[in-house]
């Protein structure tokens, strides 16, 4: 008896390096960002339209690791003095990820465009993650007026150097990038 248990003791111990390793990409991606947590970090726009785009290009972005629990991460994301959008990423059943923007007006009361997003449809990577416009998202858009925005991509990338924010769709790419070497104050 005590050779059975022996033996199924170091066979769990030798496959247990291999279930570290075999983690999915979406739980390597919210882990990864997870360490991040209570750090905040500036970024500059690196892709996008120069007329459209041109106040975030002047004014002073920040990404805020703030709250990590082990199904949600919220990320205030900052545009000079406008505190009034939040990324959401929340964890799903069956390995996937979901992404949710909470914009607020200053008395935190929730704005008319806001909890729009999408959830992962596939695995994707350690390193990015990708939402496509989900159906909440589109009847959202569609109803304000903002139907061009009903094919919108949003993906998230994280590299030990840099985390990337991307919104896609046809005629449109904006892309901010976070520099994660250099932790910055909270603002």
């Amino acid at each position: 008896m005590r050779a059975r248990t022996l033996i199924a003791l170091l066979l769990a111990l030798a496959a247990a390096p291999v279930a570290a390793q075999a983690q999915a990409p979406a739980d390597a991606f919210f882990a990864s960002l997870t360490k991040l947590c209570g750090q905040t970090f500036t970024g500059t726009v690196v892709e996008g339209d120069p007329v459209a785009d041109a106040a975030m290009r002047q004014a002073r972005l920040t990404m805020t690791v703030a709250t990590c629990t082990a199904e949600e991460i919220r990320i205030p994301f900052r545009v000079g003095e406008d505190r009034s959008r939040t990324w959401v990423v929340t964890r799903l059943p069956g390995e996937r990820l979901r992404l949710k923007h909470d914009h607020r007006h200053p008395d935190g009361t929730e704005d008319e465009v806001s909890q729009y997003g999408g959830d992962t449809t596939g695995p994707g990577a350690a390193d990015l993650q990708s939402f496509p416009a989900d159906a909440y998202s589109i009847a959202l858009f569609t109803r304000t007026g903002r139907a061009v925005s009903n094919t919108n991509v949003w993906s998230l990338g994280l590299t030990p150097e840099v985390f990337t924010y991307e919104l896609a769709r046809p005629g449109r790419l904006f892309r901010v990038a976070f520099d994660l070497t250099r932790p910055a104050p909270a603002p």
